[in-house]
């Protein structure tokens, strides 16, 4: 019996990573929680508002996917933070680093936007590297912006259900950094109505001189990309957008990591966290810095003192910006949650 069972363990762990039950904390975030199938093997990643296929192999998301309805943006949002982080969940040798992007050519390029979060803890998720792609400056900040992310928020808000975005990038024209992240050839962002049993994607080079092409199908994208998304769709090779049916409550909040951010000491927040703590809420805490040694220090040491949590200090360095100083000075404190909060 031993012997069978070993075996049985032996055929599992040969079996591709797709075929496992994935996001188990998030699924609710996939319709009717159908977790797509995928060619690449990827560790799975729940944040609050949206999850991440991540590629170990590539440095950067294989899909991302948010569920969405006009209720998202119906009230105030916060800041954007342009405070990037370097996942904690992550083994270091599968992480892209904060210094893979300097002097790459190439923006830290949203998979999840950063326009669509709601509140502080998504925007500051947000900022993520295992939410990051290498993409081609004008891109990000032209076509893919205005003519991606902008229309697919216009739709969401003139619908009155709730919608599934998938957004990635597939093929590999080259490596930046340390860690070799993959610059991918083209982007796509999957657009999912259930109310309607339609879906269509954008499909984008990722180059400065991209031009804008008509959205495609969503069979078109499961050829190009190998995923099947298992979604319900009437007429796959139609790249039609729809319009609009009924209101469902927004999603409830799931997620295992959230950063927060010192640009300075704050007994405020470091307080703030030592209570999650004694709550019984936090299973560990990474703090990365990168030239403000003496104040990741000194926020371990103190919630070491007051708890009895180990804190993991982890050195990074960011990539030259505008705020470069900004960032090097930055201390980020990587909260891992027992559960959702």
């Amino acid at each position: 019996m031993k012997f069978i069972s070993k075996i049985l363990l032996f055929i599992a762990l040969l079996a591709p990573l797709s075929a496992f039950a994935l996001f188990e904390e998030c699924r609710n975030f996939f319709p009717n929680q159908q977790v797509p199938t995928s060619p690449e093997v990827g560790r799975d990643l729940c944040f609050d508002s949206f999850a991440v296929l991540y590629s170990p192999r590539d440095k950067k998301p294989i899909y991302t996917i948010e569920k969405l309805n006009r209720l998202n943006f119906a009230g105030s949002h916060p800041r954007r933070t342009n405070q990037f982080y370097e996942e904690a969940r992550l083994p270091i040798k599968e992480r892209a680093l904060l210094s893979d992007y300097r002097g790459s050519g190439y923006d830290r390029g949203h998979n999840v936007p950063a326009g669509d979060m709601s509140d502080e803890r998504g925007m500051a998720q947000s900022f993520s590297l295992a939410n990051m792609m290498p993409q081609a400056r004008q891109n990000n900040q032209g076509i893919w912006a205005k003519n991606v992310e902008e229309p697919t928020r216009q739709y969401v808000k003139r619908t009155s259900g709730d919608l599934y975005i998938y957004t990635g990038s597939t093929g590999n024209v080259g490596k930046i950094g340390k860690s070799q992240v993959t610059i991918p050839a083209h982007l796509y962002k999957l657009i999912y109505d259930p109310s309607r049993k339609t879906a269509w994607a954008y499909w984008v080079d990722n180059t400065n001189e991209a031009n804008m092409s008509p959205p495609i199908s969503y069979l078109e994208l499961v050829e190009k990309t190998g995923i099947d998304f298992h979604l319900a769709i009437e007429n796959k090779t139609s790249s039609a957008q729809p319009t609009e049916k009924s209101i469902t409550n927004q999603p409830p909040f799931i997620g295992g990591w959230y950063p927060v951010f010192f640009d300075e000491y704050s007994s405020n927040k470091a307080n703030e966290i030592i209570a999650r703590i004694k709550e019984g809420k936090v299973a560990g805490i990474q703090i990365q810095y990168d030239q403000n040694k003496s104040l990741a220090t000194r926020l371990a040491q103190y919630i070491e003192s007051e708890t009895a949590i180990q804190v993991s200090l982890t050195k990074n360095s960011p990539p030259e910006s505008s705020t470069v100083t900004y960032e090097r000075n930055r201390v980020t404190a990587i909260i891992h949650t027992k559960s959702a909060l």
